[in-house]
Formats: C-alpha cells, structure tokens, sequence
C-alpha cells in the first residue's frame, strides 16, 4: 500500500462527527438512541440531545472550532447559516464557559422574512425554525473565518411549511421507504427493512483566471458571459476531453479533493470535460439526502479553493457561448438497508420479474409525470443549455438499451420475455491486449433519463442547482407508481398471473417514453410530437407544472408538498428567472453603454483619423475607410439594439409580478437582449484587441 494511499485513508472524514467519532465518543445507551433515531425515525429526547451536543461541541472544540452554525439550505439554491459561539454568559471572574445544548443542537432560530417563501409567509412575521437532520452527519469546516462545527439542518416557517430544499427530500424519501417495502414484501422478502434512494451527482464546471474574470463585469454579475465571439479554435478537435490536466489546474484538483476528503465527501472522479476549461468531478454514490448535502459542499469547496489558487470557478449553465455548457448528472438508484439494488437486472432480465415490475413502475411514473421531471431541472441557465448539441433535449424520454428493449419487446409482443441479450466479448484484433467482456448495453449521452446497468441517469440538472429538486421529484412518482402497482397486487388471486399482467399493461400504456435513438436530432423532435411527448422548452413555461391538479394530488398524496408549498415554489420560481433575466440586462446595458461603446467610438476616431493621415499623404485609403464604415454601421445597429433593451427591460418592471412578468423577460426581453449582442460581437472581431475593453474568449478559455 502506497503513502499517498495511507495518507487519503488518514486524512478521510476527519473533520466529521461521523459514525465512528459517534461510537468512540457518546456512551453505548445514548450512541444506540441516537442510531434508532436515524435508522428508525424514534423520537430523541433532550436529555440524550444534550449528552451529544456536548460531545459534538468537546470534538468541535479540538478541531479549533468557535462557533456552530444550523447548515441548511433555503430556496434561494445556496447553502445558507448563522454563526454563533460557543461562549456562554460570563462568570463573575470575569471568564466564560463554552457551552452547547441540546435544544441548542435540536433546534434554531433563524430570521425567516428575508429567505423566500413564495408568500407562504409576510414580510413581518420572520420567525422560522432550523431542525437538526441526523441522518447527514455535523461538520467542521475551515476557512478565513476560523474552524465552524457546521450542523446539517432542515427549515421550516413558524407554521410548518416547508421553506427549503431539504425537509420534502426527507418526506420524499419516507414516501419511496414506505412504498418500496410494500413491493419487496409482495415478492417475499421479509428481511431488507429500509430502502433508501442513493445518489451520486457528477459536478461540471469552468476554470478562468481570476484577473481576468475581474475585467468581466457579466461575469461578475451573472456567472455567464453576455458578450463574446469565438475564438478560431474551439472544442471542434475534442482535445480537451480527457486530456491531459494542466499543472495549474491539476494543483488546483488535488487540494479540493484534500479538503472534501476531510469533509468525508468521497471525491472519486476528475477529469478534462468537453469544453476548453471545463473539468468535471464525481463523488462516490451516498444516500440522497447526504448526497445533496455533500454536493453543495462540493460546489462551495470549488469556488473556495479556486479563489486561493488564483482563479475563479464558473458554475454557471452556459458561461460561455459556442461551447458546452455545464450540467450536473444525478445518478439514481434505490437500495435496501441489506444492500439490494433494487435496479440491478442481474445476469437474466428475462427472468427478474421483481425488476421488471420496477422498471415498467418507473417507465410509467416518467411518463405520467415527465413535465414535473423537466420543472425539476428548470433554471434560467439551462434554458441556454437544455437542447442544444451538448446536453439532453428539453423532451423527457427514456433510454433503455439493447438488452432491456429486446426483453420489452419481447413482452410486448408475446407476454413473455423468453432470453436475454448478453454482451460477449470485445476482440480488438490485437494479439497483445486481451478480449473485454462487453457490456449488454452501449450508453447514450443524448438521453435525458438512461438506464446504465444498475441506476438511471438523470442528465437534465443544472450545474449550478441543488439536485434535491430533481430527487425529490424521482422518488415521488416512483413512490406513486410503487404504490398503484401494490394496491392491485395485494388484492390479486394469483400473484404470478397478476403481476405478469400489470408490467405488460404498463409497458404497453407506457412504451412512448422509452428512445434509443439520437436526442439531438431534429427527426426525435417530430417522433416525439407524435407521441404526444412534452417539449417544455423554458423555464417559464415548465414552472406551470408544479400546479396542475395532478401535481397537487402526487405530492398531498404522500405528504411531500402542501397545495400551499407547491403553489409557493411556484411564485418563487417566476420572481428569480424575473430577476435572473432582470439582472443581465441591465448588465448588458451597463457594458454596452459604459464601456463597449465608448471603446469604439474612441476606436473609429483614431480610425478616421488615420483615413485622413493616409489620404494627406497620396496613398490609398480604401481599406481603413472600408474597416470605419463597417464598425460604423455596426455600431449604429448597436446603439438602436441598446434603445432597444433599454425600452424593454423598463417596460418588464411595470408588469405585474409572477407569471405575467417572468413570460414578458422570456418572449421579449431575452430576444433583445440576443439583438444587442449580435453586433456587438461582431464589433470585436474586426476592433482592434488592445481597444476592446474587456478579455476575450480566448483569453479566458485558453490562458488558465
């Protein structure tokens, strides 16, 4: 075993109050109250909550920790917290005491008003409360601001509802608990007792130099650029992919992953993505609710250990136009406490019959629910990215592959699956490397939703969303169609008959969501039109999804979301793409008037200038004269594209707020906002570099 080895296994969660720190650190009779409570659900009484508290704070403490924050993750798509110390009220020697309670740990106090709540809540009643999750373990994290015990937390208002990401991921995954051994029992196992869904989200992100995102005011305020043309060379080559880690960056990667390792986030995974300066990171699959956990601790250790290398990390969806955008691929299977995968086909299939029903219950619940899907993964970020050559299409379908197409097939024809396709060798016809065992399926990179062995591949998340949404959603309608696929097999004569008969029913009612082919293609656009497939192709228009009768029923039907808590989300979603789309026009409207423009028009004087300088001296001055009339005319269409995005965005602000507004951004102010940056790329192809006001694609994608 190697020293770097012994190092990685040393340093692995060692600044987290895992499992073992717990078993080493709390006595035997509250350690197994406190596992009942996670395992089982059980009620923690304070009086074992203050025996950990304390031993939280002790091991915090040694850790050089000074404060305790409630970690939790409000709907604004960042983490957010509230830093208090461990001081107590001072003796009267004049010295204080570090204390931690368990109601202090149990529960916090946070100011609710200025998180959103979609009017769940008036500005003037602020109180909400953080609850502790001890299914995600406490954390100390270091940075500039000292050592800080970070304490997992979900958070709700004063009335119960739900004002963040974590507390339906938590209802959510009850409901698939509940739903998934209902099923299991159905096929006689009487022994798994939990099944939790797992997930392991893979992270895409950009590196630049950090002087030069500075000379970016779009990035600055928005994460993407608004401006910009094409460098000569691009990803065309696909040299990026894969390649060869740039030392800078490659520094950059073995501190971040030092740090999650600490944090015992298993970052397994890195590598050169598509894209010039793109890089992706994948951790090792985690239960859902730590798997979100984990992932914003990811995104935040990038943007952190980017800074103290010099850099700055992009987690925007689309920074850079022309090029891949970023994504985030949720990988989502469901296990048993006594590790079944209950996605695994296993060898034969054709004979799985407890798989095949949970295949045709997912296929079903996809379908039936496929607009929800696509809400799930809406930002005003992937609207740029989401059907593009790059990423899934906006339609939702599913890719099985040839081994479980052909079983469908067969049961669709027959109503009985009789073999399996196998993979077989790989020959590579050089005597020197040896045969490969070949998968029984290719993969797809062009399907929203892939089946890939033993999980399915969610593609259609943002890079820089929380996959909570997304898990939620997943382990809602599985959970529905769980439970129909129950309620007619517990009622069944014949088991075996019965349930032969429900997955060729579902697989039948439901086989137009199932797509092999290329998802980029315009001919699966027509297809799916005739299937009657949804193409919700923004953010606007799939924002409706999370109201329809439909949904309210699904998510009140498993007690995930009230009506109230749905329709919330609702309004929160249309006021952020408001003020996204708000923000980066008036930011194009700040560059273009503030510094492209005055560039140059400072520019076509020099130009001009030297037109008459060349003409005073006899010689031909065609091709200056040529060059100012066309950086001219362009920005001429400039300056009327400016009036015009001005006008529009002004308009937008007197719309009435919601739906109505967010519709008006979409189909009017993002058109503006592409007119007025069509000139003005074009301005800087022929401008002259050391004129243009800002670095250009090439220096941020090539000079990291």
């Amino acid at each position: 075993m190697s020293s770097e080895w012994l190092s990685v296994a040393e340093i692995f969660g060692e600044d987290v109050f895992n499992d073992a720190v717990m078993q080493e650190r709390l006595p035997k009779k509250v350690y197994k109250k406190l596992k009942q409570t996670i395992e089982e659900g059980k009620e923690l009484d304070l009086e074992t909550a203050d025996v950990i508290a304390h031993e939280m704070k002790e091991w915090a403490i040694e850790k050089g920790a000074t404060h305790y924050t409630h970690w939790f993750q409000p709907l604004t798509g960042v983490t957010a917290e509230k830093h208090d110390s461990f001081i107590s009220a001072p003796l009267p020697s004049g010295k204080v005491l570090m204390s931690f309670s368990g109601k202090e740990l149990i529960k916090g106090e946070p100011d609710a008003s200025s998180f959103p709540s979609g009017g769940l809540r008036a500005t003037f009643e602020a109180r909400g409360y953080t609850a502790w999750d001890c299914t995600s373990p406490a954390f100390v994290r270091k940075d500039a601001a000292g050592a800080i015990l970070c304490i997992p937390t979900a958070f709700c208002s004063y009335t119960g509802e739900a004002l963040d990401e974590k507390t339906p991921l938590l209802r959510s995954m009850e409901a698939i608990n509940k739903e998934s051994i209902r099923l299991l029992r159905l096929f006689g196992n009487t022994t798994s007792k939990k099944v939790t869904p797992s997930v392991g989200p893979e992270q895409e992100y950009f590196l630049v130099d950090a002087k030069k995102f500075l000379q970016r005011k779009d990035l600055i305020y928005t994460g993407r650029t608004l401006f910009g043309a094409m460098p000569p060379k691009g990803q065309e080559l696909d040299d990026h992919y894969f390649g060869t880690i740039r030392q800078r960056v490659a520094s950059y990667m073995k501190d971040v992953n030092e740090e999650l390792w600490k944090l015992g986030v298993a970052a397994k995974t890195q590598h050169n993505e598509v894209a010039p300066a793109q890089h992706e990171l994948a951790p090792i699959y985690a239960e859902a609710n730590i798997a979100v956990d984990h992932n914003q601790i990811i995104m935040k250790t990038l943007k952190k250990v980017a800074c103290e290398h010099g850099l700055k990390c992009l987690l925007h969806e689309k920074p850079f136009a022309g090029v891949n955008g970023s994504g985030k691929h949720n990988n989502w299977s469901i296990t048993t406490d006594d590790g079944i995968n209950m996605l695994d086909p296993g060898k034969t299939p054709h004979e799985n019959v407890q798989f095949l029903l949970v295949l045709a219950c997912i296929l079903k619940a996809v379908d039936v629910h496929a607009d929800l899907l696509r809400e799930s993964a809406a930002d005003p970020g992937n609207d740029h990215r989401l059907g593009a050559n790059e990423a899934p299409p906006a339609i939702i379908s599913i890719f099985l592959g040839e081994q479980l197409q052909d079983v469908v097939e067969q049961l669709l024809s027959t109503g009985e699956a009789t073999h399996s396709l196998n993979g077989g060798k790989l020959q590579t016809g050089v005597t020197t490397l040896p045969d490969l065992t070949k998968d029984a399926t290719d993969r797809n990179r062009t399907s929203p939703f892939a089946f890939t062995g033993n999980k399915f591949e969610f593609r259609m998340v943002g890079s820089r969303d929380s996959i909570a949404g997304s898990n939620v959603v997943l382990n809602t309608i599985v959970a529905e169609a769980f439970a129909e696929a129950c309620d007619v097999l517990e009622k069944a004569d014949d088991f075996d008959t019965a349930v032969h008969s429900l997955i060729k029913e579902y697989l039948t009612d439901h086989q137009r969501i199932i797509f092999n082919g290329n998802g980029y293609s315009d001919e699966w656009v027509a297809e799916a039109e005739k299937r009657g497939l949804p193409n919700i192709k923004s953010m606007v228009e799939a924002i409706p999804a999370l109201t329809t009768d439909k949904a309210v029923e699904l998510f009140g039907k498993f007690g995930v979301f009230t009506k109230a808590e749905l329709e919330s989300r609702a309004e929160i979603k249309y006021e952020n793409y408001a003020k996204a789309i708000n923000i980066e026009a008036k930011a194009m409207i700040d560059i273009a008037a503030k510094q492209i423009i005055p560039a140059v028009v400072k520019y076509t004087k020099e130009l001009a200038d030297t037109v008459l300088a060349v003409k005073e001296a006899g010689a031909d001055a065609s091709v200056q004269a040529e060059m100012l009339a066309d950086i001219s005319g362009l920005l001429t269409e400039t300056k009327a594209a400016l009036k015009k995005l001005e006008a529009v965005t002004e308009e937008a602000a007197g719309k009435e707020e919601g739906k109505v507004q967010s519709e008006f951004y979409h189909f009017s102010v993002v058109p503006a906002m592409e007119g007025l940056r069509t000139p003005v790329d074009e301005l800087e192809m022929i401008v002259d570099k050391e004129v243009w006001p800002m670095p250009s694609y090439g220096d941020l994608l090539f000079e990291v």
